[in-house]
């Protein structure tokens, strides 16, 4: 088996490339900087040139795939196209997507979750066998700078969630167990899997941390972010929150269901919690 990984130079694909190669498989990081993690090809490449992503997929027989933090329509269905078309031509075996974010039920007209849904579409629908992965918010969100000070400062996790909400939790080497097993599972063409561990409010996540919540607002949210990642893709990403919190109480709080299927266990915010020294707790 020979993995082609993409986004091996950022937080997702890299834990993917990293668990695939220390399990012994030949993996190839595919990156827009051609940085991949030690043990692991890299392969420098833009999702929007077609030739260079055909190029990428050269004896590879399987794929993790997951997508830039673009929500624009029109370039997203360009990079989806140029990877099926890719892997069609490839005779790839297995091809798994991650989403990146649960998909809402119904249509949400929130960039980021319905660029992700026709993605997902267009690779269950395409000759590539897939499987489709849900992950929900990723612990390693709190290890954010801006969150991680005021637990470790102050003893408060801010999150721009209200308490209220459920949300479950998945991390990223979690993601990576789930990726492995979906490329090399058997009977899961076909499948869209929702991860993640039991939901808890915004309390009970603090409590994991042995601090107390605060939900933050979204715009404060937004510009902080805008700092980090540009403006463009921080309101991409504060959308998804405005919609949660105004429609979407129930994203992360559904059984998931997809950990069991796959056979993994998934770490829980207070387990995470306990590895961290800076954590409050």
């Amino acid at each position: 088996m020979r993995v082609l990984v993409f986004g091996a130079a950022g937080a997702q694909g890299g834990a993917v490339a990293r668990r695939l190669a220390d399990e012994g498989y030949a993996v190839r990081g595919l990156s827009r900087t051609g940085a991949a993690p030690d043990g692991v090809e890299p392969f420098r490449a833009d999702l929007g040139d077609a030739g260079r992503v055909a190029e990428a997929f050269a004896g590879v027989t399987h794929a993790s795939v997951v997508l830039p933090l673009e929500f624009d329509p029109v370039p997203v269905a360009a990079y989806v196209r140029n990877v099926v078309e890719a892997a069609t031509a490839a005779g790839v075996r297995r091809l798994v997507f991650c989403t990146g974010n649960r998909l809402p039920a119904e249509e949400t007209g929130v960039p980021a979750f319905e660029t992700r849904r026709a993605a997902a579409r267009a690779m269950l629908e395409s000759p590539v066998p897939s499987v489709v992965l849900c992950p929900p918010l990723y612990l390693e969100n709190l290890a954010a700078p801006w969150v991680r000070e005021g637990l470790a400062a102050e003893g408060v996790l801010r999150y721009p969630v209200p308490a209220r909400v459920r949300l479950a939790w998945l991390s990223h080497a979690d993601l990576a167990a789930a990726t492995l097993a979906a490329l090399t599972g058997e009977g899961l063409e076909g499948a869209t899997l929702d991860l993640g561990g039991e939901p808890v409010t915004g309390p009970e996540l603090a409590a994991a941390f042995g601090a107390r919540y605060e939900a933050v607002d979204v715009d404060a949210f937004e510009a902080g972010l805008a700092a980090v990642a540009g403006a463009r893709t921080a309101a991409g990403v504060a959308a998804t929150y405005r919609w949660i919190a105004g429609r979407g109480h129930d994203l992360y709080a559904a059984p998931a269901g997809g950990a069991e299927r796959l056979g993994i266990t998934v770490t829980s915010p207070a387990a995470w919690a306990s590895a961290l020294r800076w954590a409050s707790r």
